[in-house]
């Protein structure tokens, strides 16, 4: 038996023999699902009067529920062009242009659309910038012979203005007799995006009447295309702001690097919504003020304002961008807290999360906890994995990946090929990018053929990453060029290093990595003339190299250390345990690498003195004095670890039993039990 059914009271007067229920009554969705209920019960649905008249229901925006009225539309026999309709707008509504369009496509077998179905259809065209399927729509308005009907007027307009068509869409304006405000916005919200301020400025002055629209769209278009000025200057001049001019503004200073202003407007606005605090706190992770977007994230939960899936974005990349580890756990308990769904990009987020903090073990986690595994799943674990060193794992979960029928993009194989090129598998990088362009037919980008030419040059192939360099069909960029210099110190080729350094200075005359890396070669050789040579040349263009700087987070909180660091409160006790890890060191047998000190010194002993204040050594000793033994020691280097750092690391990693992690310029470091996870290459 049917469970029997509680019918509220505007619903009683229903029984299957009265067709003409009055269902204008319905006002919530459980009504209109108790009454569709009935109806299917009753076997009345397919009455000409219910079925359309209960789609519009659910289709109606106070109820909008997308799946009921597709299932209700696909029930009904021989639909009319008013359910076209409905269904159409209803996804519009619920941001689902594509199928909207598609729908629309499927409409044209059966009805000639009117006045009310193009309007909407235009309105997807806009938000998806499909022009071409604008055009042909509005092609066929001109065929059907409604193209002087206002409402569709007006939403080709703003179609033309959405999609940058700013000619077409003054074309469509100037020939409306019946000039509405929206298609006055519209045009002008044009031109501001396109940059023709003056021309938007003069429109705005023209208009014979202006809503709140007006100018917040004028400010927004500003704001957008840059014109900070001209879009304070309306901001200032508003009769009434609402929240969007206020967005509009905060964006268009976040975009602009002027994160203090946007600050100050921000704590002016009387009322902050989503959009708001998601501004902020992406536009401090854009600036990369990391700690004030997790700064503000806290207070945004403290006043009681729950995150959405972008707020939640930002926070994840601005605990990435300090390598956090400690703030991108926290986030991450949010998320389980409040129960947010990880199958879509925040599981993407959580696992590059974790991979840019130093956890590759919790990445793989959360990848193995995603039931549904989607194509930028397996690309951030893949890339993840790579910038760790793993590549055999890397090589296996491609392999896997490509096993579960889904198919590779551009970014997955730079994943694939970062990590040959950071283990030295000339062999493997030479084989997956033949893969990519012959199974896959993707077209290689300068990133893979960076990472190619990486692979080729850290495994001492240099004379074929110089040939591959010059049959490239693109320009060879400033990494790629870094990459042959770097792999010529590595393997001690002078000639091939200038031949490097004379197109890098050709290139990037101002850039500091090219003038510290060919000084490392000549000071590494011994040729301190060519090292004063090159030191001079950079004294008069006024370059300077970026000290080295090293962070490690301890209890919350960021400690940074540079080359020979006596700032922090604990400095006698690092330099105590410094002294002490020279001792060890001396009793297992390391012999410093003092090729690796750039400063023409003559006794060994300054040399070794020097090396022995490097920034990275200074966050070790902090690390074994206050990171508890059995926990990781994480650190984050902004230069690339030299030879002599690397190599006591891996001597500490064992005297001291600690596994200790750096992730230095280009990569991660894994320090265990005397050895590392990049195998010295690096």
């Amino acid at each position: 038996m049917m469970p029997s059914l509680t019918l509220s009271h505007s619903l009683q007067p229903f029984f299957p023999g009265n067709l003409h229920f009055p269902l204008q009554n319905c006002e919530t969705e459980r009504e209109a699902k108790q009454f569709h209920a009935l109806s299917l019960k009753t076997g009345s649905l397919n009455h000409p009067s219910i079925s359309p008249r209960l789609l519009a229901l659910y289709a109606n925006p106070r109820i909008n529920n997308l799946e009921y009225a597709q299932s209700l539309f696909d029930w009904i026999r021989k639909p009319t062009l008013v359910s076209w309709n409905m269904l159409i707008k209803c996804y519009i509504e619920n941001q689902r242009s594509n199928d909207a369009i598609a729908l629309f496509c499927k409409l044209l077998c059966e009805f000639m659309p009117d006045s009310f179905t193009l309007p909407c259809v235009l309105k997807g065209c806009a938000r998806l910038s499909a022009l071409q399927e604008g055009k042909q729509i509005h092609g066929l308005i001109l065929k059907i012979g409604i193209g002087v009907d206002k409402f569709v007027l007006s939403s080709l307009v703003n179609m033309y203005s959405k999609c940058g068509e700013i000619e077409l869409c003054r074309k469509v304006f100037d020939r409306m007799e019946d000039k509405d405000v929206v298609s006055w916005n519209s045009l002008i919200d044009g031109y501001a995006r396109c940059g023709e301020i003056e021309l938007a400025l003069e429109l705005f002055d023209e208009m014979p009447e202006k809503d709140n629209f007006s100018w917040t769209i004028l400010v927004d278009g500003l704001s957008k295309s840059g014109k900070l000025k001209a879009a304070r200057d309306v901001f200032d001049r508003m009769p009434t702001r609402n929240s969007v001019s206020w967005n509009a503004m905060i964006n268009g200073y976040m975009k602009a690097g002027k994160f203090n202003t946007a600050r100050e407007l921000f704590d002016r606005m009387p009322e902050r919504n989503h959009v708001s605090w998601n501004s902020m706190i992406t536009g401090y992770e854009l600036n990369k003020q990391f700690t004030q977007a997790l700064k503000l994230f806290e207070v945004m939960l403290t006043e009681d304002i729950s995150p959405n899936h972008a707020t939640l974005l930002g926070a994840f990349s601005a605990a990435s961008g300090l390598a956090s580890l400690g703030n991108g756990r926290w986030v991450h308990s949010y998320i389980v807290k409040n129960r947010f769904k990880t199958d879509g990009v925040l599981g993407t987020s959580l696992i590059e999360m974790y991979s840019k903090c130093g956890s590759i073990k919790d990445a793989l986690r959360v990848f193995q906890s995603i039931p549904k595994k989607k194509l930028g799943h397996w690309t951030a674990i893949i890339v993840g994995l790579g910038m760790h060193g793993l590549v055999e794992q890397t090589l296996e979960l491609f392999d896997e990946m490509c096993r579960t029928g889904l198919k590779p993009h551009a970014i997955t194989f730079i994943g694939v090929l970062n990590a040959c090129s950071h283990a030295g598998f000339a062999k493997e990088a030479r084989r997956y990018f033949k893969t990519m362009t012959d199974d896959f037919g993707i077209e290689p980008s300068i990133e893979h053929y960076g990472c190619l030419i990486d692979a080729l040059c850290r495994a001492g192939y240099l004379e074929e990453a110089k040939d591959t360099i010059e049959r490239m069909p693109i320009k060879a960029n400033y990494v790629i060029w870094m990459s042959l210099l770097s792999g010529s110190r590595k393997h001690g080729s002078t000639r091939m290093g200038e031949y490097a350094a004379h197109h890098l200075m050709d290139l990037a005359p101002d850039t500091t990595g090219c003038y510290v890396i060919l000084s490392n070669m000549y000071a590494a050789t011994g040729l301190w003339e060519k090292v004063r040579q090159v030191r001079e040349m950079m004294k008069k263009k006024g370059i300077r190299k970026d000290p080295g700087c090293s962070s490690i987070e301890h209890q919350g909180s960021i400690h940074e250390f540079i080359v020979g660091d006596r700032s922090h409160p604990q400095t006698e006790e690092i330099y105590v345990k410094l002294h002490e890890m020279k001792e060890k060191l001396n009793v297992a047998g390391h012999v410093p690498d003092t090729t690796q000190v750039l400063l023409c010194l003559e006794e060994d002993n300054e040399k070794e003195a020097e090396l022995e204040t490097h920034s990275e050594r200074l966050a070790i000793a902090f690390g074994l004095l206050n990171i508890k033994h059995g926990s990781p020691i994480r650190i984050i280097k902004n230069l690339r670890i030299c030879n002599d750092c690397h190599a006591v690391t891996k001597f500490i990693s064992d005297i001291y039993n600690r596994e200790i992690i750096i992730r230095d310029g280009s990569r991660f470091h894994h320090f265990k039990s005397g050895s590392c996870s990049c195998k010295d290459f690096w």
